[in-house]
């Protein structure tokens, strides 16, 4: 089962890249979005207001977080583009020099002799591969495969997918006039039930302990809930 879940580029219904992406972004909108909800029942508001309230900081802050995410992405590629445009200069302007530096690396790597000599001449026979050796070995870059516009994308689509339990029960019973007296229980149990999900696949991305990774995400969801709900309830009595 685990190998079918991840075999290929895939995991689950998307592309593997942007796991870290949807992890942190459902981090983030369950975590947030709980804490909107806990501070409003805190405070005794309304299910309509917080609803109201829940779906406000779902859009603003989804589409806050998704815009960091493009302009983080694009400043790395921009920063990958613009050294890598440098090392063509260099190689047409201080082509001694780069091949020393190409050799140097190789020496270090413990290349000797005429087997250096080879393996030196072979790189900068090819301008691309040369400049390629020297992002990935002096510069120690590689250019990112995630484009902005995706990992925008995926960003906003899991914080808003994963932000959306803390509400689920709230619209539920508001649609269908449902008894209101256990509606946090139950945007609690499904807020960890959804963390618990997102704590899973952010223990892939971290390569630790899948159990540690659904512990620290549910503990820190549990945290920032206490810790609005405390503030909603102190500030409705100060107010």
């Amino acid at each position: 089962m685990e190998e079918k879940l991840h075999s290929g580029n895939t995991f689950l219904f998307f592309d593997k890249a942007y796991i870290a992406e949807f992890v942190y972004g459902g981090i983030d909108g369950a975590i947030t979005t709980f804490a909107v909800v806990a501070g409003a029942v805190g405070a005794d508001m309304g299910v309509s207001v917080i609803i109201i309230l829940g779906f406000a900081n779902l859009l603003a802050d989804g589409f806050s977080m998704s815009v960091g995410a493009f302009f983080s992405t694009k400043a790395d590629r921009d920063s990958y583009d613009k050294h890598k445009n440098l090392e063509y200069w260099e190689i047409e302007n201080l082509r001694e020099r780069e091949i020393q530096e190409i050799k140097e690396i190789y020496e270090k790597k413990g290349f000797k002799g005429d087997l250096l000599d080879q393996v030196v001449s072979v790189i900068i026979a090819d301008k691309d591969v040369w400049v390629d050796t020297m992002m990935k070995e002096e510069l120690e870059m590689v250019k990112d495969s995630k484009t902005p516009f995706m990992t925008a994308f995926i960003t906003f689509v899991s914080f808003v997918i994963i932000g959306l339990i803390p509400l689920l029960s709230y619209l539920i019973a508001l649609s269908f006039n449902l008894n209101q007296d256990h509606l946090f229980l139950l945007s609690c149990i499904s807020t960890a039930i959804g963390l618990t999900l997102v704590g899973y696949l952010k223990s892939i991305v971290t390569e630790k302990n899948w159990i540690t990774g659904i512990l620290e995400t549910v503990l820190l969801g549990g945290l920032a809930a206490f810790l609005a709900y405390f503030v909603g309830n102190i500030l409705v009595k100060i107010f």
